[in-house]
């Protein structure tokens, strides 16, 4: 039974498509794990974790906080949208300790390439499962890829303050 909630309806306001925009997000993280995997210097392995985990919760949050919630109803497949937020939580806490962590220690590296590789199946089930699925419905994936570049660009803006803030 499709919910009540608003949802936004194809031929409303203009702006990037959703799943063009998350799947762009995908493209850029899977070269950002491809340049970990073939870095040496410490320092270059850092910063791209880094930028890595930042991307991630980024993302992450733009597809919790809009994106399943606008298809969940739309698409009536529960047990996909429940497996993609437990891969979410997996995720997020791989990038926890990864963000706490230093190149050069135990287990870095590894939870690197474990998180490129939780990654890859997430985004294998989007893209074959969940945006056809997405794609077909009466959703206006405009007006909703404008919501989230919205939230995508105010998340970006308070991850600056705080690295401004902080490094004053």
């Amino acid at each position: 039974m499709k919910s009540k909630r608003a949802v936004p309806r194809r031929g409303s306001r203009r702006g990037p498509d959703a799943i063009a925009l998350l799947k762009a997000d995908h493209k850029a993280v899977s070269s950002l794990f491809e340049r970990f995997e073939h870095s040496r210097a410490a320092a270059a392995k850092y910063k791209l974790a880094q930028t890595i985990c930042a991307a991630l919760q980024v993302h992450t949050r733009i597809e919790e906080e809009i994106f399943y919630p606008a298809v969940r109803p739309e698409i009536e497949d529960d047990d996909l949208m429940d497996e993609a937020l437990v891969e979410h939580a997996g995720a997020k806490k791989l990038i926890a300790q990864i963000k706490r962590g230093k190149p050069g220690a135990r287990l870095y590296d590894a939870k690197v390439k474990v998180l490129g590789e939780y990654i890859k199946h997430h985004v294998k089930e989007e893209h074959t499962e969940l945006f056809p699925k997405a794609r077909k419905s009466a959703i206006d994936m405009k007006a909703l890829g404008s919501r989230l570049q919205e939230r995508k660009r105010a998340l970006g803006a308070r991850r600056r303050s705080r690295w401004a803030s902080s490094s004053g």
